[in-house]
C-alpha cells in the first residue's frame, strides 16, 4: 500500500475515527479503525514524539521548560567581579579633609571589568575603525570611482540588501597600488597643517555614526503605548487619548553640511521613539595636555602621546564621557557582528560602570578599604609606592613616573585590576549629584540623567572616580567621589569598560 504522508482524524458516524489520506488515488477505499485500535496508535505516536523531545503532557505535572542553552564568550582582558555586598562611601569621619561618614550599605551583581584602562593602542582600533569606514564609503561612492565591491549588495539568497552594508573582507588598496580615484578616496582622511606642512589624521572627519535603544525608558509604565497598561489602579480612570510627551537624541546633517546633535521632545507615537541617535567625533582632544596646564611645556605630549608607538600601552586620555560612551556602542557593535545570529543580541553591551560598581571593584568589596591595597597609605610594607600619583608638593616622579604610567605598572588588587587608583581618574556612567548614593536605590545603585544640549551645564556632571597621576594621595582613595562636565575632555581622565555577565554563579551550598 503506498505510504499515506499527510493525515488528519475526521470524526466518522458512531464514534468510529476516519483517517484520511492525502493525495491517495482516486477511488481508493477508505480504511476504518476501531475506537480501541486507534487508542493505541495514539500511545504509539505520544511515546515517539516524547523520545524526540519533552512531553507536554509529562502525566499533568508543573516540570517547567528550559530556555535554550548557550555559552557565553569570556571577554578578552577583563576580569569577572562577581556579585556582592558592601559598605559604599566613606565609612569614617576625616576632619583634616572635611568628610564625614556617610556610607551606604548596597549590593552588585556579577559583571566584567576590564582589567586596565582603556590604553592608546585601544582606542586607536577605534580610530582606525572609523578612519577605514570612511574610506570604504568613499571608494564605493562614484564621485571617487564608484567601486561597488566594497559593499554588499545582495544577501547569500539574492536578495537585496537596502541600503548596502560595507564589505569588511575587501582590502583597501595600498597607495602604491590603488588607482587616482582610490588614491584620492583615501588620502581625504589626512590634513596638511599649511604652515608646518606636517600630514596626519584628520581629527575633524573621524564621526561615529550609532544608535542606543533606551529600554529603560521604554520599559516604564508611563511610556507603555497601551493607555491601559500604564496605570494599575482601577480607581483611577485611564484616558485613552493621552498624549505622552517623550525625549529623544537624535543627530543629523543639515543643509549647510553641518553635524547636529540635539534633543527633541514629541509624544510617544512608538518604540521608535527610544531609539536615541549620536553623531560624535571620536578623536582624543590631543590639546588637553597645553590646556590643563598653564605656563608649561606640554607640546611633546600633544604631538606624541596618542600616536607614538611608545605611549601604545599608556591609558588613553583626552577623552570625553560622550567619546567614551561611543567607544562602549562601537565595541559592542564589534563584537557581536563577530557572533553567530542566534546569541548575536543575548550578549550584554559593553558600557561604562557605574559609581557603585566602580567602587566596589577598586575595594575589592571590602567595606574597610580606602584604596585598593590592603595598606591605608599609597605606599607598601617595603617603602614602595602602590600606585601613580602626586606623592608631594611639585613632586611628581618619587614613584617613578612623571605623568601617565604604562598599564599594569603596579600590582593589581585583590579582584586582579591594575591601576584603579591614580594613573588616570576614570568616567563612570553615573550622574553626580552632591547626594550621590543616598537617593540611589541599595540594589545595583544607579542614578542616570541623559542631560540634553540645552539643560544648564551643571546638569552635565558626571561621577569621575580613582584619581590620576597628577592627584595627591587623598583624591586617589576608593570611598572619595568627583566630576567632570560630560563633554570636557582631560590629559587626567580616561575610562575603562564593563559587561554585565549573562551567566550565573551557583549559590553557597547550606
Amino acid at each position: 500500500m503506498k505510504i499515506v504522508k499527510e493525515m488528519e482524524v475526521m470524526k466518522g458516524i458512531n464514534g468510529i475515527r476516519i483517517l484520511k489520506g492525502m493525495g491517495m488515488k482516486k477511488n481508493r477505499k477508505w480504511l476504518f479503525f476501531s475506537f480501541p485500535l486507534f487508542l493505541l496508535l495514539f500511545s504509539f505516536a505520544s511515546l515517539f514524539f516524547a523520545s524526540c523531545g519533552k512531553s507536554f503532557i509529562d502525566g499533568g505535572e508543573l516540570t517547567g521548560i528550559s530556555a535554550p542553552v548557550w555559552n557565553e564568550p569570556n571577554p578578552h582582558g577583563m576580569v569577572l567581579i562577581r556579585r556582592g555586598s558592601f559598605e559604599m562611601g566613606s565609612s569614617k569621619n576625616d576632619t583634616l579633609w572635611g568628610i564625614n561618614q556617610n556610607s551606604k550599605g548596597i549590593s552588585v551583581d556579577n559583571f566584567w571589568m576590564d582589567e586596565t584602562e582603556i590604553t592608546n593602542a585601544q582606542y586607536r582600533q577605534f580610530v582606525y575603525w572609523v578612519r577605514d569606514s570612511i574610506v570604504r564609503e568613499r571608494l564605493y561612492d562614484p564621485a571617487y570611482g564608484g567601486n561597488d565591491l566594497f559593499k554588499i549588495e545582495e544577501d547569500k539568497e539574492g536578495n537585496p540588501i537596502d541600503p548596502p552594508i560595507l564589505d569588511w573582507k575587501r582590502p583597501i588598496p595600498s597607495e602604491r597600488r590603488a588607482n587616482e580615484d582610490e588614491l584620492s578616496a583615501i588620502r581625504s582622511v589626512y590634513w596638511t597643517n599649511p604652515v608646518t606642512h606636517e600630514t596626519k589624521l584628520d581629527p575633524n572627519q573621524m564621526i561615529y555614526h550609532y544608535s542606543v535603544f533606551d529600554a529603560t525608558q521604554a520599559a516604564l509604565r508611563r511610556n507603555r503605548l497601551d493607555p491601559e497598561r500604564r496605570v494599575y489602579n482601577t480607581d483611577v480612570k485611564v484616558d485613552p487619548n493621552e498624549s505622552i510627551m517623550i525625549s529623544k537624541d537624535t543627530a543629523y546633517v543639515n543643509e549647510d553640511g553641518r553635524i547636529v546633535n540635539e534633543t527633541i521632545t514629541r509624544s510617544l507615537g512608538s518604540l521608535w521613539d527610544f531609539l536615541n541617535t549620536y553623531m560624535i567625533n571620536i578623536y582624543p582632544d590631543e590639546s588637553a595636555w597645553v590646556n590643563d596646564f598653564n605656563n608649561a611645556y606640554n607640546e611633546p605630549y600633544m604631538r606624541l602621546y596618542f600616536n607614538h608607538p611608545g605611549y601604545n600601552d599608556y591609558p588613553v586620555v583626552g577623552v570625553s564621557w560622550e567619546q567614551a560612551n561611543a567607544f562602549c556602542a562601537w565595541r559592542t557593535d564589534f563584537l557581536r557582528k563577530s557572533l553567530d545570529n542566534a546569541i548575536r543580541n543575548t550578549i550584554e553591551p559593553y558600557r561604562l560602570p557605574t559609581e557603585a560598581e566602580f567602587e566596589y571593584a577598586a575595594r575589592s568589596g571590602k567595606s574597610d578599604r580606602i584604596y585598593p591595597w590592603r595598606q591605608d597609605g599609597p605606599i607598601g610594607d617595603k617603602n614602595c609606592f602602590l600606585g601613580n600619583f602626586k606623592p608631594g608638593e611639585g613632586n611628581y616622579t618619587e614613584d617613578g613616573h612623571l605623568i601617565t604610567s604604562r598599564v599594569a605598572s603596579f600590582a593589581p588588587n585583590e579582584f586582579g585590576l591594575y591601576d584603579m587608583a591614580g594613573n588616570v581618574a576614570e568616567w563612570t556612567s553615573t550622574a553626580f549629584l552632591e547626594s550621590g548614593p543616598e537617593i540611589m536605590n541599595d540594589v545595583n545603585p544607579q542614578y542616570a540623567y541623559n542631560a540634553a544640549k540645552e539643560d544648564p551645564y551643571a546638569l552635565k556632571k558626571k561621577v569621575v572616580r580613582g584619581g590620576s597621576w597628577k592627584d595627591v594621595a587623598h583624591f586617589i582613595r576608593s570611598d572619595i567621589r568627583s566630576f567632570e562636565y560630560q563633554n570636557e575632555q582631560r590629559s587626567y581622565i580616561g575610562f575603562r569598560c564593563v559587561r554585565t555577565q549573562v551567566g550565573f554563579v551557583k549559590g553557597k551550598k547550606r
